[in-house]
């Protein structure tokens, strides 16, 4: 007779050391928003009919959660300026990325740009 499995004491040592990447609290909205950015991305990407925009509308489909959604935005933006030019592809990137506020850890949002129209530069910097 064993007086104890050796694969119970692996998954111990596993647990004790292994870390969890998951949220402390997940969001009550997570899901609702990432369904809701998903088909506003969805509509978009529907509007071009080309094999990029096919391969790109899975992988928006597909994609696990809010941060993957976030980096497919260029992909995205670059699909909308070959047929509706630059200006417009932006206009619609950016309201996108407004439905993203307050979802994505500080690190991921955007930044002011200096070729943005509201771009003002932090004062502070020039002191």
């Amino acid at each position: 007779m064993r007086w104890f499995n050796t694969k119970d004491i692996r998954n111990s040592i596993y647990a004790m050391f292994s870390v969890s990447t998951a949220s402390s609290r997940p969001r009550p909205d997570d899901g609702s928003s990432l369904e809701n950015i998903r088909d506003m991305m969805l509509a978009l990407a529907e509007s071009e009919d080309s094999e990029r925009a096919a391969g790109l509308m899975r992988r928006i489909r597909y994609a696990m959660d809010l941060q993957a959604l976030w980096f497919m935005r260029g992909e995205l933006m670059a699909l909308l300026a070959r047929s509706r030019g630059e200006v417009a592809a932006r206009r619609h990137v950016e309201e996108l990325g407004a439905h993203f506020e307050d979802l994505l850890p500080s690190g991921l949002r955007s930044r002011p740009s200096p070729l943005s129209p509201n771009y003002r530069p932090n004062r502070s910097d020039e002191l």
